[in-house]
């Protein structure tokens, strides 16, 4: 059988065990508890794995291995960052969210957000919550669907468009036939699948390589020194903005709706301390694997047109045509793993948090999945019509949802009140701030310090600034009752 034969077998069995997977949950659906957030009773294995295949997503094995390709040893300041998350949504965030979730039955993000809120403003925030989750994961959806066309692209005779469509049906029919059970049964799925992948494709780069030393000593006479410097060609404050930037992608984690939602539905503290332990050992071999490959790959393919693509240019390269079947699969799953989870936050935004559940309260499931299927028509139609590296896009909306909602959640966390005054001026000053410096560090630099500060090595004033007018707002007389 050819390569492509392989991949095809591969991935038909795959996806019909994804929709039985979805069929199967469909019966557990009795309420929209249950489509959101599995009825609260996810154990630590499910919630854990698909925790961490949610966060990591096709980012990690065609943006990150793309960003240590380009960029060396100092991309490696990203994965402390990205650890650091893990611990401080599971173990800081988690037992509060945890607990008052189910105490006081709150079912979205967006609820956690304005649970102190009181009086009309209280649904205005509701209703700009669910637009930005809305404007932000329209974006991150489609740079996995992008992501998925160009893995289907790359060995199958499709043209991009429909090697988008086909990847986004088959998403959204497992995530409308099962709903949260489905997504996070399918992500643990997918999990296993891309460590496997984050394991034998890095092993083959480097033994093609000649092993570790062998790679480093040809990078050493290949690349210019600053390659395989920690701080890469940065000094001084160009260093220190590089290193705030790359770290602080962390916080953009505590403010990610698909993500913190596994904490409000996991079951009991014991399973959530657990689930932690699994997601940091997923995301220990899941990284440092995507590093080796990265390293490798540069010293393999030294010219490489697209860096993204050199998950699979090694994959086909170093693997038998089996395995490189399966790891296509994987890169798939990745995609898999983020959409859906994004799809049934988005779909939460609008069907709970902006009330159309609330008129229908005899067909909230049929409201959810009609809104599930909107939302997914525009990420494609987005997808197709504005073309971005997969690595922008989602940094794009990690950051603005991160500047947006994670200040709120901080400070809900902390036991501090939050007025439905405070919380949209909070969202509002994160997001459009984060929006500001997208813009400005995607025009063409101009001189004055603005432009500078948002041309700066590691984006800081993207992904780290924009938490500081949030949390401004919060101390601010805006936010007293």
């Amino acid at each position: 059988m050819t390569t492509s034969g392989i991949i095809l077998t591969t991935l038909v069995v795959y996806n019909i065990a994804l929709l039985a997977i979805g069929w199967w949950a469909t019966a557990r659906n009795r309420s929209e508890v249950d489509y959101f957030l599995g009825g609260r009773g996810v154990g630590p294995f499910v919630a854990g794995l698909s925790y961490a295949a949610s966060t990591s997503s096709a980012w990690v094995f065609l943006g990150f291995s793309g960003f240590v390709y380009t960029l060396g040893l100092s991309a490696l300041w990203m994965v402390p960052g990205i650890w650091a998350g893990y611990a401080l949504v599971w173990l800081f965030f988690g037992p509060r969210l945890r607990r008052e979730s189910r105490e006081r039955n709150q079912v979205t993000l967006t609820d956690f957000l304005l649970e102190d809120a009181r009086g009309p403003l209280r649904q205005v925030g509701a209703v700009v919550a669910a637009l930005l989750i809305l404007v932000c994961f329209v974006f991150y959806i489609a740079a996995q669907f992008a992501a998925a066309g160009t893995a289907l692209v790359s060995h199958f005779p499709l043209g991009g468009s429909t090697a988008v469509v086909l990847g986004a049906g088959i998403v959204v029919l497992y995530s409308l036939l099962g709903g949260f059970w489905a997504v996070s049964v399918t992500d643990t799925l997918q999990a296993g699948v891309m460590m496997l992948a984050s394991i034998l494709v890095p092993v083959a780069a480097v033994v093609a390589a000649g092993g570790v030393d062998a790679t480093f000593d040809t990078l050493a006479q290949t690349m210019p020194p600053h390659y395989l410097s920690p701080g890469g060609p940065h000094t001084g404050l160009m260093l220190a903005g590089f290193l705030i930037g790359t770290i602080g992608m962390s916080l953009g984690a505590l403010g990610q709706p698909h993500l913190l939602t596994r904490l409000m539905a996991v079951r009991g503290d014991s399973a959530r301390r657990q689930g932690f332990v699994i997601t940091m050992s997923w995301g220990v071999v899941v990284y440092v694997g995507m590093v080796a490959l990265g390293l490798s790959g540069r010293a393999l393919l030294p010219e490489l047109a697209n860096s993204e693509a050199l998950f699979y240019e090694a994959a086909t390269s170093y693997l038998s045509p089996v395995f490189a079947g399966i790891v296509i699969a994987a890169t798939l799953s990745a995609v898999m793993s983020t959409v859906d989870s994004i799809l049934l936050a988005a779909a939460g935004a609008v069907a709970h948090d902006m009330g159309v559940n609330a008129r229908y309260p005899h067909r909230q499931i049929l409201a959810s999945r009609l809104v599930m299927c909107g939302i997914a028509v525009v990420a494609v139609a987005l997808t197709l019509s504005l073309p971005d590296t997969i690595f922008n896009r989602v940094l794009f909306a990690w950051s603005a949802l991160g500047a947006a909602f994670g200040p709120i959640v901080l400070w809900r966390v902390l036991g501090r009140v939050v007025t439905a005054r405070g919380a949209l001026a909070a969202m509002l000053a994160g997001f459009v701030t984060t929006v500001w410096f997208y813009w400005l560090g995607a025009s063409p630099p101009t001189g004055d310090w603005m432009s500078v500060a948002a041309h700066l090595p590691g984006d800081p004033f993207e992904r780290v600034v924009p938490w500081l007018p949030a949390l401004v707002a919060l101390l601010s007389p805006l936010n007293r009752r």
